[in-house]
């Protein structure tokens, strides 16, 4: 493949003599921590320099106003969000067929990197906004390094820990997701008090980022193989449906997307719930800073302070929804999306219905809706692992990410500020309703399968 050729440190290890059957154990549960601690750490930093514009959107729009930059709408900024949502669906897909066939430990810090430095750009090199084409054309780049980071935490968790353990697993790491994006507002904010500049949001960032990369590499591994321990399956002695030894060996691209991926009917329904979940997690948070900033008269450190409360409320509430997974539903993931989504969607009228209401309601919404969102979020991504083979774990996961981001993501910024300004917010709370209502629809859709739990 020509990826290796070009990059031989991203293939796969080759297996390992085998451990004495005496240290098995005790080198697995240490692994165990250590790769995941390496793709926790690794997954969050790439929150920190993935929605910066987002962030720096009020500042850029003040800018703008002051004639120090050509003044752009909140629309014309949106087409910065959805190149970076589009490329990074996309890239999510691509990049997740080739994580299939590399190894994690390189693959994840090398686009970390990549992203971190296309992010240091923006915030060093003012006269980026100059040009609105070349806005939208860093933005793309970076969400297309940025997709570098979803598959191949997906590939390792299938290949360290065992199916009746993932959802736990999983929403445990899925906490990620919300450390990273709590925290991006935070350090920029920091780093805009340090270095009195708005473009620190970017460049802080981008250093912080940078820091973990070298982290990640230090603790993650390639496959249990690799390090002479036995595969998960057999030292849990937890086989799941349809698993066979042929499933160690890496797949071709054609066994991944004509065998496992493309005729997979749950897939496709995931995929397109994926889709509407994402333009709702996306319409909130990314339009956060916009809309109460500037439609209800916030100051950056309240917008902020809202911005926090959403994602740090999805730990528990992530953590909650792969147990309620696990032990209620017996490791069906449909019916808890379906039971979360309708609780997100309280969130969501809450937030509607306090359009000149007083800003703790304000809190309280962002708070419910995202406490629930993010367990669907993450079991549409579980349910993807858990529908294919481990060797092509990473591409099933790009493919519903791709859904998410290049139809969800992508038209939760360039869309939601179009719809802002054509129908009033009400019209963009009449979306993210829609929306909450057919990720359940889809979601139906897939339980027969997921309640079997089938495996291709």
């Amino acid at each position: 493949m020509p990826t290796f050729r070009l990059l031989p440190f991203l293939a796969p290890e080759p297996p390992a003599p085998p451990l004495p059957a005496e240290k098995v154990d005790a080198e697995y549960r240490r692994l165990r921590r250590q790769v995941f601690a390496g793709i926790f750490i690794g997954y969050a930093a790439f929150y920190l320099v993935r929605k910066n514009l987002a962030l720096a959107m009020p500042d850029i729009l003040s800018a703008g106003r002051e004639g120090m930059i050509p003044a752009y709408t909140e629309a014309q900024l949106g087409m910065g969000l959805t190149a970076l949502s589009f490329a990074y669906g996309l890239s999510k897909f691509v990049m997740g067929s080739v994580s299939d066939r590399s190894n994690p430990r390189y693959f994840l810090p090398l686009g970390l990197l990549l992203s971190a430095g296309v992010t240091a750009v923006f915030g060093c090199v003012k006269g980026v906004y100059g040009s609105l084409a070349l806005i939208v054309a860093l933005s793309a780049l970076n969400g297309w390094v940025n997709g570098m980071g979803w598959p191949p935490c997906g590939k390792t968790m299938t290949h360290w820990f065992g199916a009746r353990e993932r959802g736990r697993v999983v929403s445990v790491w899925n906490v990620a997701h919300n450390v990273g994006g709590a925290l991006v507002a935070k350090i920029a904010l920091l780093g805009v008090l340090l270095f009195h500049d708005w473009g620190a949001a970017f460049y802080f960032n981008a250093m912080v980022a940078a820091g973990c990369a070298g982290v990640a590499w230090l603790l993650m591994r390639d496959t249990p193989q690799s390090r002479g321990l036995p595969a998960i399956e057999r030292w849990r002695n937890d086989y799941p449906s349809g698993y066979s030894e042929a499933h160690e060996r890496v797949f071709s691209f054609r066994e991944i997307f004509l065998g496992h991926v493309l005729p997979n009917r749950a897939l496709w329904c995931i995929a397109l719930a994926n889709a509407f979940v994402y333009f709702v997690r996306y319409g909130v948070v990314d339009w956060v800073p916009t809309y109460l900033q500037l439609a209800k008269g916030f100051s950056p450190r309240q917008s902020s302070t809202a911005w926090m409360l959403f994602e740090l409320a999805a730990i528990p509430g992530t953590i909650l929804c792969g147990w309620v997974s696990d032990t209620v539903f017996k490791s069906r993931r449909a019916p808890a999306t379906i039971l979360f989504m309708g609780l997100t969607l309280a969130g969501i009228l809450l937030y509607w219905l306090n359009m000149s209401g007083p800003a703790w309601v304000d809190y309280a919404a962002l708070f419910t809706a995202g406490f629930f969102i993010y367990g669907p979020v993450m079991l549409i991504g579980l349910h993807a692992l858990e529908l294919v083979p481990k060797k092509a774990a990473g591409t099933a996961a790009g493919f519903t990410g791709f859904f998410g981001y290049a139809f969800g993501s992508a038209a939760a910024g360039t869309g939601v500020g179009w719809i802002a300004g054509h129908f009033h917010w009400s019209g963009v709370f009449a979306a993210m309703t829609a929306c909450c209502l057919l990720t359940m629809l889809f979601s139906a859709l897939a339980i027969p399968r997921g309640a079997a739990r089938e495996r291709a």
